[in-house]
């Protein structure tokens, strides 16, 4: 069993990690920049090490990270979602030292994070996927050509893209030839790669994604889906699980396809394989080989712990349970409140939290990784918490998800909360059909009242005599 992990990342994905690790009896080794000196997982951690001033330097740089496992007795590395999560070169130096990475090996992470290369493995599986360009594109004339063959609106999207990153939208010919050069330009600062292909636009699809274990006896399951249809800018805001909007039939089809796709690449640990579903025709997207923002959602459901699973994995353990076992119950809603201006475009708004209260009763979750005076700092994810809820059915947990944000208070930034109780108030949105288009379909959202509560009156009234007094 594994004793010592190293936690490649920051934030609550690194707090939710140093939580199993605790629970497993296991040492848990954080790291931090300057930017993260009074984070709190670098708190809860067991060990912490500074990796340098600059914000993103030390997170990034893979020999430094395989080195410190090494130097502080750890016999793994967990490196969470973002910055190297899904970089088949630090999984391969962790191989190199003898530091097991908990995840996929490094051929399956470069095999999945080639998007075309990931279109032919699914296809050899038999995995439905959509009509698109069968490799890298050389040029903006085979990019027309091929946009001519499949027809108008296309994705050109980066070959090592993710995260919402290197995608375009075209509709016609005069669009793709402006979007060419600018997808290629955000494609190599962002990956370091030019490479980029391109799909048939599935308009306005619902996005639905299957989480999937294995272990290395060969056991695969799924565990149900989550729908992803609510987000901005390919940018995830609302997670569900299940999704109310498939049928049981549906249901098993896509959870049969994930773990088709998960067999076929000889995949390991935990993933995620997305598809888009539009006219009741299923298309593989593309596979995740990390543990997900929205991982929390299928625990939620399932009772299934997937970062203690990973850990048991990468121990060598087989899968604690078999597909006959798992089982679905209620639904869960995640909502990532974000530090950002719904009314101004959704600008940053980073910053000193002056109050944080979390959420609480039945069926409430948080993670996060702020507290009352954090900082949140100007160079990661605006993201400041997920809040998650569950109910045994949809009506109760959208109630729920609005009692659980009004009980919130999160004082000193601008963030998504008020937002994301117009969507919940919004008759669309709770009779549970809905697709990719919602947000845009719906601007009238952010028309909401920005009125103060009373006890935020009082606590800015507080601070001023405070200031006044010169405490």
């Amino acid at each position: 069993m594994i004793k010592k992990i190293l936690i490649a990342n920051r934030g609550e994905i690194a707090v939710r990690i140093v939580r199993a690790c605790a629970e497993m009896g296991i040492r848990s080794v954080a790291i931090y920049s300057d930017a993260d000196r009074y984070a709190l997982h670098v708190k809860r951690a067991d060990e912490s090490y500074n990796v340098g001033s600059d914000p993103l330097a030390g997170y990034l740089n893979a020999r430094q990270l395989v080195n410190l496992a090494v130097e502080t007795g750890c016999d793994a590395l967990h490196p969470g979602y973002g910055f190297l999560s899904e970089n088949p070169e630090l999984a391969r130096i962790c191989a190199e030292r003898g530091i097991r990475f908990i995840g996929p090996s490094a051929d399956v992470i470069a095999r999945m994070g080639d998007k075309t290369e990931a279109r032919r493995a699914m296809i050899a599986a038999g995995v439905p996927v959509t009509p698109g360009s069968a490799g890298n594109l050389d040029s903006l004339e085979a990019a027309l050509e091929e946009a001519d063959r499949v027809g108008y609106p296309v994705m050109l999207k980066a070959t090592s893209g993710g995260g919402g990153r290197g995608i375009r939208r075209c509709n016609n010919r005069e669009e793709l030839q402006q979007a060419w050069p600018r997808v290629i330009s955000e494609a190599t600062k962002a990956f370091g790669s030019a490479d980029v292909f391109l799909e048939k636009c599935i308009v306005n699809p619902k996005h639905i994604e299957a989480q999937i274990l294995a272990d290395s006896f060969g056991n695969t399951v799924h565990l149900f889906e989550r729908d992803c249809s609510i987000q901005r800018r390919n940018q995830k805001l609302i997670e569900i699980a299940p999704s109310p909007q498939l049928t049981p039939e549906q249901r098993a089809y896509i959870g049969d396809l994930a773990v088709r796709a998960a067999q076929a690449v000889g995949y390991e640990n935990a993933g995620t394989v997305e598809f888009l579903l539009a006219d009741n025709e299923v298309y593989f997207m593309e596979m995740n080989t990390r543990v997900q923002v929205e991982h929390t959602i299928t625990e939620q459901i399932t009772g299934i712990d997937i970062v203690r699973e990973q850990i048991r994995i990468a121990s060598g353990l087989p899968l604690s349970m078999k597909q006959e076992d798992i089982e679905h119950r209620g639904y869960a809603i995640q909502f990532r409140i974000n530090a950002e201006d719904p009314k101004n475009d959704f600008l940053p708004s980073f910053g000193k939290i002056t109050r944080y209260y979390a959420p609480g009763g039945p069926g409430v979750r948080v993670d996060t990784a702020i507290y009352t005076g954090y900082t949140i700092p100007p160079y990661y994810d605006s993201m400041c918490l997920k809040l998650i809820v569950w109910a045994n059915n949809w009506e109760d947990a959208l109630d729920r998800g609005y009692r659980a944000l009004d009980d919130m208070h999160l004082h000193g930034v601008k963030t998504t909360e008020l937002y994301y109780q117009e969507i919940l108030k919004n008759p669309d949105f709770r009779s549970g059909v809905f697709d990719t288009s919602f947000v845009d379909t719906h601007p009238d959202l952010i028309d909401y009242s920005v009125k103060n509560k009373p006890e935020a009156l009082a606590l800015a009234i507080a601070g001023a005599i405070a200031a006044y007094a010169g405490l």
